[in-house]
């Protein structure tokens, strides 16, 4: 029986108060006996937290009291077990590790592009301009080798701080066309398409919501294999369902 609810969820806004806002999420996340990851940083929050059903959407709604959080959206699956161990609230330089400091998402996004607009794209092999499109995969070479869009742009980089060097060596590969960055829930490919529209590519965008959306609202036509999560699931198939299970 699935009656572990995980959710994953992000948002660049900024939270001068990360050290204080730990002590108070890890206190209510211990309290509803969630397990997980939080990771806050000023210049964010990252997180990844597994339980039952309505602890859960009871920690999500002690966030939104936070006006600066009231729209953190929080991506769903199911599981029979819980697939973390503990839970870890931790105060970070980055929620994504960029190394990168003039990037800044909470300062303006870039162009997101939703999971059906994608798929059509990928189905008539353009975009609604006539463009060519080319996805890119901004997740590290391991948890791309578990699956990832059929075509996918992989530049093998091993960590998310390898980047930006990787673009500069690939940029002009990617010159005229439609670059849809896509990561595991979105928060890679927001800072990558952040930088490659800063290089001057003009037609960039990022997969909202990540591979896991994109399983949510198209069941994962074009994408082969299966998505690596962080967690004890270690993949999830198109139907959001860990293979294991």
């Amino acid at each position: 029986m699935n009656d572990i609810l995980n959710i994953s969820a992000y948002k660049f806004v900024p939270l001068p108060d990360a050290h204080a806002l730990r002590e108070k999420l890890h206190e209510q996340a211990v309290a509803l006996d969630l397990k997980g990851t939080v990771l806050l940083a000023e210049e964010g929050i990252n997180l990844f937290l597994a339980g039952p059903g309505e602890a859960v959407r009871a920690f999500v709604a002690q966030l939104h009291e936070d006006p600066r959080l009231a729209d953190l959206t929080p991506k769903e699956s199911w599981s029979a077990r819980q697939p973390f161990r503990k839970m870890l609230v931790k105060v970070k330089r980055e929620i994504i590790r960029m190394n990168h400091p003039t990037i800044r998402p909470a300062e303006g996004r870039a162009p997101a592009v939703a999971a059906q607009t994608v798929k059509r794209w990928l189905d008539q092999g353009h975009d609604d301009e006539g463009r060519p499109v080319v996805t890119l995969d901004t997740r590290n070479a391991f948890e791309i080798d578990h699956g990832s869009f059929e075509g996918a742009i992989d530049w093998r980089i091993h960590k998310f701080s390898d980047f930006p060097q990787a673009l500069l060596a690939h940029r002009d590969e990617l010159e005229g066309k439609t670059v849809v960055s896509f990561c595991t829930g979105g928060i890679r490919c927001e800072k990558a398409a952040i930088l490659m529209q800063e290089t001057g590519l003009e037609h960039v965008y990022q997969l909202e919501g990540g591979i896991l959306k994109y399983f949510e609202e198209t069941g994962g036509e074009h994408f082969r294999g299966e998505c690596f999560v962080f967690d004890e699931r270690e993949a999830l198939g198109a139907d959001l369902r860990a293979r294991r299970e």
